[in-house]
């Protein structure tokens, strides 16, 4: 079995592919531009590899493939159609990050929601050690207790920041773009796309990117939330309009937003984001609340059990 890494740099450079090697002939490239993927798997028995597109464009000279292996959970760079019409199995990684990214949802939420930058800007700025009074907090900031936390999308990620809200005393609502019906404990309630805007004193995403959702935070949401509410998407980047997000950001729609993705990764030069240098308003990190050490090397890990499972006659986490 021949199987080609094309972005094996996206696990991180201390990664290590050992497991793999039992497995079959490895070749790993730390990237591969779509021009490049053409000739680099045109051999290949399994492709494993994480945005790039998996379609008839670049998968058309790869005669022997039989499996496409995604070091992620999204499958939206995968052609569906055309690999069930060539009988290419496809898996993804599913459930290897929860507890990561509900972290990184709750360091953004208290990085913005206690006016940190700020803070940490005063001590170190010398202003600190002239102040008259032990404590200084002209920054005003609030408890999350008796707070009203919206999710978007509960799924497992949903319900352990859920879990994590409660314990800091927040009522816990939650919308589905789908029209899903959650099966929800009674201290939690599902409510209508309305309501979860103009209640919710923390909002956090954390759906998957398909036509219910793209666009679906754009100005007219914007302007139903309070305009003392946070905004946090650790989930998909075009789920948020940059453009309107920029907009109700500049004009004082809400108090803040945290964004770990964006509609383009990594950032295009144009995104008007970019123009909001305030930290306590807007924080931005580069798509990284999935890649602590464990969660990285969790995710290798299912990638081998994933190969082992097909080479073995059998499905494990097949999308296609």
């Amino acid at each position: 079995m021949k199987i080609i890494f094309l972005e094996g740099e996206n696990l991180g450079e201390d990664m290590v592919f050992t497991p793999f090697l039992h497995l079959g002939e490895v070749t790993i490239y730390p990237s591969t531009s779509e021009k490049e993927m053409p000739e680099r798997v045109k051999d290949a028995d399994i492709i494993v590899a994480n945005k790039l597109p998996m379609c008839e464009e670049t998968l058309k000279d790869a005669k022997n493939l039989k499996l496409v292996c995604l070091t992620a959970t999204g499958i939206n760079n995968l052609d569906g159609e055309y690999l069930k019409k060539r009988g290419i199995h496809a898996c993804n990684v599913a459930g290897y990050s929860t507890d990561a990214v509900a972290q990184h949802t709750f360091a953004m939420l208290f990085y913005l929601w206690e006016k940190l930058s700020f803070y940490d800007d005063y001590v170190k700025s010398g202003a600190y050690m002239k102040n008259r009074s032990f404590s200084y907090f002209s920054q005003r900031f609030y408890e999350l207790s008796g707070k009203t936390w919206g999710i978007i999308g509960m799924g497992a990620i949903g319900q352990k920041v859920a879990g994590i809200a409660e314990a800091f005393g927040c009522k816990v609502i939650c919308y589905s773009a789908s029209g899903r019906k959650y099966q929800l404990p009674s201290n939690r309630k599902q409510v209508d796309f309305d309501t979860i805007l103009k209640e919710s004193d923390i909002l956090s995403i954390h759906a998957p990117l398909n036509s219910q959702t793209e666009n679906l935070i754009d100005l007219q949401a914007l302007k139903k939330m309070k305009p003392t509410s946070v905004l946090i998407n650790v989930a998909r980047g075009p789920i948020v309009n940059q453009e309107d997000l920029y907009t109700a950001l500049t004009q004082n729609m809400i108090a803040g937003a945290g964004l770990d993705v964006l509609k383009q990764e990594p950032m295009a030069e144009d995104n008007p984001l970019i123009k909001i240098q305030d930290s306590k308003k807007l924080l931005i990190t580069p798509h990284m609340a999935w890649a602590p050490v464990e969660t990285r090397f969790r995710c290798r890990d299912e990638v081998v059990k994933n190969i082992e499972a097909f080479l073995a006659g059998e499905d494990r986490n097949r999308v296609y």
